[in-house]
């Protein structure tokens, strides 16, 4: 079975129902169906049902940027798994902004990968180090404990489907936005398969799609997807910028078939 290469475009709280459908359009114009390349959108919750009905699912997949663990329940205002399940095939989970601003911790996190999986829906587990965590040479244990408590409800069967992003906070233009060295990436990406590797086996780690977020443009994503080990890209800001996000997944396409010309 071919890995594909993953390249997931976050929205966040961009572009109401009318402004999403244009941005559709505009990339089924420019991104064609690639074998090896997996084209994911994650749009605000409120455009998840009329983006379902518009898409070419043989072009593009769908993500939810989050919902609760509870799968129902007196919880007003929010959204389940189990509600997306049928429009969905991703999420994103503990993004450094979830983290951030609304206080998700590990134990969160956890409940709502387990929640994704249980679901049928396959969780995109955000984790990344912020710029103090890092100049205090943190940055091993907090990946370590961020990816270890999050998958530790998951069996060896459940963790093959999951796809970890790997998103240096200090690298979010969000948060400042510092160019990422793809040899610093690479340390870190190689660590998480480490980590998925001792807690489920070689095997596991090698079926992961790992990805790399952060300051990811057309100008800077083919130095990160020809990282050795490297599964794809979350794209922020540049996915709303229907040129930005077509010449990424370009790019992917060209490196999945060994056009390493465009590295440089």
């Amino acid at each position: 079975m071919i890995k594909k290469t993953l390249i997931v475009a976050n929205w966040k709280m961009h572009l109401n129902t009318h402004e999403s459908s244009l941005l559709v359009k505009r990339l089924h114009d420019h991104i064609k169906q690639h074998r090896t390349v997996e084209v994911v959108l994650a749009p605000s919750v409120l455009v998840l049902q009329p983006l379902s009905l518009e898409l070419d699912r043989r072009v593009f997949r769908l993500a939810a940027q989050d919902a609760n663990a509870k799968d129902e329940g007196a919880y007003t205002g929010e959204v389940s798994f189990t509600m997306l399940r049928e429009l969905v095939q991703y999420a994103i989970i503990g993004h450094s902004e979830r983290r951030i601003y609304f206080a998700e911790t590990l134990e969160t996190v956890r409940d709502k990968v387990q929640a994704a999986v249980r679901n049928g829906i396959t969780p995109i587990l955000c984790v990344g180090e912020t710029h103090q965590e890092r100049v205090n040479g943190e940055t091993s244990r907090v990946i370590h404990d961020q990816v270890t408590t999050a998958l530790s409800n998951l069996t060896p069967e459940e963790i093959e489907d999951v796809v970890i992003a790997y998103e240096p906070v200090w690298a979010i233009s969000t948060f400042g936005g510092e160019i990422a060295k793809p040899t610093d990436i690479k340390k870190v990406l190689d660590l998480i398969r480490k980590t998925i590797a001792d807690l489920y086996g070689d095997q596991s780690a090698q079926h992961v799609r790992v990805l790399y977020g952060g300051s990811v443009s057309a100008d800077t994503a083919p130095g990160y997807l020809a990282i050795d080990g490297c599964d794809g890209a979350l794209v922020g800001s540049a996915s709303l910028n229907y040129k930005q996000f077509s010449s990424i997944v370009d790019v992917a396409y060209r490196l999945s078939h060994g056009e390493e010309e465009i590295h440089g």
